[in-house]
């Protein structure tokens, strides 16, 4: 059996690095972030991790140096809304200092970089609170150019203000539409803004630290990334879809941490005492701690002494919704559970067609990740949450209800574990390999399915789309080499290595966090600066260690799996993949493996591939899909928008009506009743074309398998 826990991810996420002893630069009228002695020493080893563990290779050097520079600037003010030409210009010293700065740890000028950003933005968000009482004429024909990427940054503080005027202008009439109060609106403008400076000045030296290391780690890779402690412990709970906690969700409201949402059967729920829009006020650790008045705090930080271990005991102070905020709040105790998030866990549904006359069922799987609890299963727990182990309940159930055919859909499904690609595979094939695995050192190793054992032998086919990657094109890859399944929908992204999470708390041991306290101790009059308990202390990197191959030998790097049968792609091509990153590797292809293939599609690929396209001729629902990707193109283009209140309200009312005319043409096109003016749409209804037809697809494939099986075209296992 597959024995290495690899992470194979699709989307970047973090950060970290040092300060240099000397004084750090201040920024006249702000209050600076400054980094810390415990950001320089993860810097300096996460920059070692990457130069001398990385699959590419690269030297840190001047040109690098550049890359960094350009991506943190991208970063902090992609839109090119808050940084002035000057700043710019200012900044043009660091652009071949910061290689050096990342490998001495120094983290000066970086930081030096934000606070002007932070001073500026600041600036801006208060200069445009002074603009809401403004004599705005909403009759005066003029655009608001709000996609500025492509253009210079303001030259003068004039073209700054003159920018932001037309930003309050358009935030003024876009409520105004909404709303003829003016009064009410600009108040609803100004809570907007001022919120907007809460949350800037709620910013830590931490995010500094994420900013930079995302712009490090992308400019050499796409998916090696640093978490912070907050973002690894994320990262884990949507690798495993568990967590340990009270069962809700939380968001910041007008400075109260507020419970969005609370899990079916969590303690949140089970109490009766936790609703929806109630707000928590303190947080008190077991029967007997403390409470600690969390108003104002960041929702990250309340979280992280909200989460806890199971069976341990919270106790939350509670003002219920709609309470004033001078109501005494109310005490809840909580004993935290392990919470499995099933909303994020494989689901199935399954779907009857008609094909002469009988009715044929096909079980529809959406796999939302490639998750695993990584706990559970080194801990040996053999009922650990996973991937695998949840769609070979739903295999079991699908074949009790007796389904003609199964779909595995992976859409928009980044990946995840590598194992549990691996694992997934084996359910669908006896025994084999899957992927080859290639490493730093031009190994090869070949990860195979061992158990003959087959959890479903039927027709298969798996949908993918531009943002099915990584593990799910392991799979994906794998099914259609053995022939074992059709693959339906569009390119996937195209990322081909492998990640290795590797703990830095494991990485950085005491000696070193001893030597850290001493040193931020002697700075602080000897308090201890970092905890040696439990929680992370440095984070986590994730590190690419390998490439991966598909059995037939090619790469999935940026060419990601190509369907057998395609559906026009919604998600732009030439914005989201691999093949759009710069920092990506090339595709290459090395030697296939020893497989042999159970299936052989060549005949009745045609065949369906025919049908298909005589459907879509005469398919409403097909016409529409392609009217969507058209708008979509074309208001992708526009860079834009009118401040003349009659023309833009013209033009959002044509909008709002030819959506609503399209919506309910693609409703009745799917057999369902028009909708009327405001009427709501029923709970989750489903209007998803591309899964209607994969059903059909697989329709026409099981009535013309038999005759395949009979002369020897398809092989089953």
């Amino acid at each position: 059996m597959f024995k290495k826990v690899y992470l194979v991810l699709l989307l970047a996420a973090a950060l970290a690095c040092k300060a240099s002893p000397s004084k750090p630069i201040k920024v006249p009228g702000s209050t600076d972030l400054q980094p810390d002695e415990q950001q320089s020493v993860v810097c300096k080893q996460i920059t070692s991790l990457i130069l001398n563990h990385n699959y590419k290779k690269v030297d840190l050097n001047d040109s690098i140096s550049t890359v960094v520079f350009d991506r943190y600037i991208k970063l902090l003010d992609e839109n090119h809304s808050y940084f002035l030409a000057s700043d710019i210009k200012d900044f043009e010293k660091y652009k071949t200092v910061l290689d050096d700065d990342l490998k001495s740890g120094n983290l000066n000028d970086a930081f030096y970089i934000f606070n002007v950003f932070q001073k500026r933005y600041l600036e801006h968000v208060n200069y445009s609170l002074a603009q809401i009482n403004s004599n705005f004429d909403f009759n005066k024909d003029e655009n608001f150019v709000y996609d500025r990427d492509k253009l210079p940054w303001p030259a003068t503080q004039a073209d700054m203000d003159a920018m932001w005027t037309q930003r309050v202008k358009y935030d003024l009439l876009n409520l105004k539409l909404a709303n003829s109060d003016m009064a009410k609106n600009k108040e609803t403008l100004k809570k907007r803004y001022q919120n907007l400076l809460t949350q800037a000045n709620k910013l830590s030296n931490q995010d500094v630290f994420q900013y930079f290391m995302d712009a490090f780690t992308e400019a050499i890779d796409p998916h090696t990334n640093y978490f912070n402690p907050s973002n690894a412990a994320n990262f884990n709970i949507e690798m495993s879809r568990q967590l340990e906690g009270i069962g809700a969700s939380l968001l910041t409201e007008n400075e109260y941490v507020t419970i969005k949402t609370v899990v079916p059967g969590g303690p949140a729920d089970k109490s009766h005492q936790v609703n929806i829009n109630d707000r928590i006020v303190g947080v008190a650790q077991g029967k007997t701690g403390e409470f600690q008045n969390i108003i104002g705090w960041r929702v990250d930080n309340a979280i992280a002494i909200i989460r806890g271990s199971k069976g341990t005991v919270v106790k939350l102070e509670i003002l219920p919704a709609g309470a004033g905020a001078g109501s005494k709040p109310k005490i809840v105790e909580l004993v935290r559970e392990k919470i499995i998030l099933k909303d994020q866990s494989a689901k199935k549904e399954i779907r009857t067609y008609n094909s002469n006359g009988k009715a044929v069922k096909i079980g529809v799987i959406s796999i939302p990740a490639f998750y695993i609890d990584f706990n559970d299963y080194k801990a040996g727990n053999p009922n650990y949450k996973s991937t695998t182990h949840d769609v070979k309940l739903i295999l079991d159930s699908l074949k009790q209800q007796n389904v003609d055919g199964v779909i595995i859909d992976l859409r928009e499904n980044g990946g995840g574990s590598l194992m549990e690609a691996i694992e997934l595979t084996g359910l669908f094939v006896k025994t084999g390999p899957v992927v080859q695995v290639k490493d730093t050192q031009g190994q090869i190793e070949v990860d195979k399915d061992d158990d003959p054992a087959i959890a479903y032998s039927g027709p298969l086919s798996i949908l993918v789309d531009r943002f099915s990657a990584s593990a799910s094109e392991i799979f994906a890859g794998a099914i259609q080499d053995y022939g074992r399944g059709i693959i339906m929908g569009s390119q996937t992204y195209g990322k081909g290595s492998v990640q290795s999470a590797i703990d830095l708390d494991r990485v950085l041991g005491s000696p070193i966090r001893d030597k850290i306290n001493q040193l931020a101790g002697a700075a602080t009059g000897g308090k201890k600066a970092i905890s040696t308990g439990s929680q992370s202390t440095y984070g986590q990197l994730n590190l690419t260690i390998a490439k991966f191959y598909r059995i037939s030998g090619n790469s999935t790097q940026h060419k990601g799996v190509t369907p057998d049968i395609s559906f026009p792609s919604l998600i732009p091509l030439d914005k989201y993949g691999e093949d759009t990153e710069p920092s990506a590797m090339p595709f290459d292809i090395i030697a296939k493996t020893d497989y042999t293939k159970v299936g052989n599609f060549n005949t009745v690929l045609p065949q369906l591939q025919k049908l298909h396209d005589q459907r879509m001729t005469t398919s409403e629902s097909y016409k529409y899909m392609l009217e969507d990707i058209a708008d979509f193109k074309k208001h992708d283009a526009e860079d834009s928008v009118t401040l003349n209140e009659a023309a833009l309200k013209k033009q959002r009312d044509a909008d709002e009506k030819k959506a609503f005319e399209r919506n309910n043409l693609r409703r009745i096109a799917f057999g369902l009743p028009a909708l009327k003016k405001g009427q709501a749409k029923p709970k989750d209804e489903d209007l998803d074309f591309v899964k209607k037809e994969a059903g059909q697809i697989m329709t026409d494939y099981i009535s013309l398998e038999p005759k395949l099986t009979s002369t020897g075209m398809m092989i089953k296992q």
